[in-house]
């Protein structure tokens, strides 16, 4: 580390108090690999990434980066890193095949080893009970279009509770309902691969209710627990004055964030985005009343990686906010979204000034970029590195105007199987050479490290 990257981890450092949770974060399907061993079944992944011009290059997620066999190898990575928590998330289809009855106890025991292997290298772990894997067998009956996923998810729920809750403190039920719902029941970009609006709406309805069933569970068999759900917050802002366009961003703010942040914190769904769906045939008879009143939660996970400039645009069936986002001019990442540093501290502002969660956590922040090959044991990612340095200290701002964030976790540690892009694209602070499965840290990982070093307790 150059005499310049040690001063900027230390500035940041000394940001935070004294063994503040730093962390990074992962999903299963997109790490784990090993997609048929020990009695594993299809997940609506599995099925999407092996359906024709799904995925970009036809990249599977089948090997990944082979984490279910590579674990222990990649636990003490993750120590000699200095992590002091890890955001892991369990694959429903290794814990229930059909997606219900009885659970698989090979897949119980592989995470009952990974939380054991955290917790002897003195990292704390954070599970996601639900990180997109939905069983295929659950999909053919309905997915999340049906009320059943309601009743399975509180299932497996307290089945994995049962089982691990003993030891891991804290517990997100769901990621990203929003991304989940939009892309996959929408717009078709994600798995399931379903297409119009109406499904979408119908989809994120069944994922509140699915989150307060599954608290439920979770506390019930683990009463010590920690339970929240993570939503992903970008700043959404107008791209012009234009009366249009503000109209247009505060209807997609409506739809993307306050659809689902207000009914997780007791309000129901907000009535403008409401009448919004309801004139334009998108409601399809959901009962907007049964999200009231909600599921208390104890702290709240945000996802933030962007800002979004918003125009106003025609309404599509595929895409029902009347909405576009602008994608000129600014810094851009790898993958051309905006890089807005200080959005993270408004977007935690906004959130504590309008729902005071008496507890939050950064559960996803980072950027992929065109990184250069490994030389000499390292990756030169500049600008990664730049990203986390200008985004820790938007954090660290936030926390300074008493914004409640307890932690904050890196996306990702590994490069990895990265959704619709397969492989070509890569947000780890690890390295990964899918041919070999070689681990590489990062000049971001090395600074990131640093930083915990200067914040130990």
């Amino acid at each position: 580390m150059t005499v310049v990257d040690e001063a900027a981890a230390t500035a940041v450092a000394m940001r935070f108090p004294a063994g503040y949770r730093f962390g990074a974060a992962t999903a299963s399907y997109q790490i784990e690999g090993a997609v048929t061993a020990d009695g594993r079944g299809q997940s609506i992944w599995d099925t999407y990434a092996h359906t024709s011009g799904r995925i970009r290059n036809g990249d599977t997620g089948d090997v990944a980066c082979d984490h279910y066999h590579r674990w222990e190898a990649d636990l003490d990575l993750m120590a000699s890193v200095g992590l002091r928590a890890y955001r892991f998330s369990i694959a429903w289809p290794r814990i229930q095949p059909a997606g219900r009855g009885s659970p698989n106890a090979a897949g119980l025991d592989h995470y009952d080893r990974l939380v054991d292997g955290l917790l002897a290298r003195g990292i704390e772990p954070w599970a996601t009970l639900y990180h997109w894997d939905l069983p295929q067998a659950l999909e053919d009956g309905g997915g999340w279009t049906s009320p059943e996923a309601v009743e399975r998810l509180a299932e497996y729920a307290s089945v994995v509770a049962r089982r691990l809750g003993d030891r891991v403190g804290h517990w997100i039920t769901l990621n990203e309902p929003r991304t989940h719902s939009l892309m996959g029941y929408g717009v078709g970009r994600h798995a399931p691969g379903r297409t119009g609006w109406a499904s979408a709406v119908r989809a994120a309805h069944h994922m509140h209710l699915a989150h307060a069933g599954a608290t439920r569970a979770i506390r019930a068999s683990a009463p010590a627990a920690r339970v929240g759900v993570c939503h992903d917050v970008n700043l959404v802002v107008p791209a012009s004055e234009r009366a249009e366009d503000v109209a247009a961003a505060l209807r997609h703010d409506g739809a993307l964030h306050r659809w689902f942040l207000d009914p997780t914190f007791g309000r129901g769904y907000p009535d403008d985005v409401a009448a919004w769906y309801d004139a334009h045939g998108f409601l399809d008879g959901i009962d907007v009343d049964a999200v009231r009143p909600a599921e208390p939660i104890d702290f709240l996970a945000v996802n933030y990686y962007r800002r979004e400039r918003v125009v106003d645009a025609p309404v599509r069936d595929g895409w029902g906010i009347g909405s576009a986002v602008l994608e000129d001019g600014g810094e851009r990442s790898g993958n051309g979204w905006e890089v807005w540093p200080d959005g993270l501290r408004e977007v935690l502002v906004r959130v504590r000034d309008d729902y005071a969660p008496a507890e939050m956590a950064i559960t996803e922040n980072g950027a992929t970029y065109d990184d250069p090959p490994p030389v000499d044991g390292t990756v030169e990612d500049e600008p990664r590195r730049s990203y986390l340095e200008r985004h820790l200290h938007a954090l660290a701002d936030a926390r300074d105007a008493g914004v409640p964030v307890e932690a904050y976790f890196v996306w990702s540690l590994f490069d990895n199987f990265e959704w619709a892009e397969g492989y070509t694209k890569r947000f780890g602070v690890v390295h990964v050479d899918f041919a070999t499965q070689q681990r590489t840290l990062k000049a971001s990982g090395r600074f990131y490290a640093n930083i915990l070093r200067h914040t130990r307790g």
